[in-house]
């Protein structure tokens, strides 16, 4: 393997973990996102921060819930990366 395909697999990695990482988080905030619009539409309250306080609420609680989880697959994507540079660079 040369260099610019391990440098390229290694780009795909981390491209592939911070989608993982952000894509729980984004979820929460979409659905929120909905279901406030939806409660807006029925309401007809089109007040800006009624959008904004919920989500942040929200993503706050799934942030907290989800950390141990986010942060094991951010801790297991550090342990591989050390890994493998070790091992491209001649160390094990």
């Amino acid at each position: 393997m040369t260099r610019a395909d391990l440098a390229l697999d290694i780009l795909q990695q981390a491209l592939l973990v911070a989608l993982q990482l952000s894509l729980p988080i984004l979820l929460v905030m979409l659905v929120v996102g909905i279901a406030v619009s939806l409660i807006q539409a029925l309401t007809h309250l089109q007040d800006p921060t009624l959008t904004f306080v919920p989500k942040i609420l929200a993503v706050a609680m799934a942030m907290l819930l989800l950390m141990p989880l986010l942060l094991g697959w951010a801790t297991d994507f550090t342990r591989e990366m050390i890994q493998a540079s070790a091992t491209a660079l001649g160390g094990g």
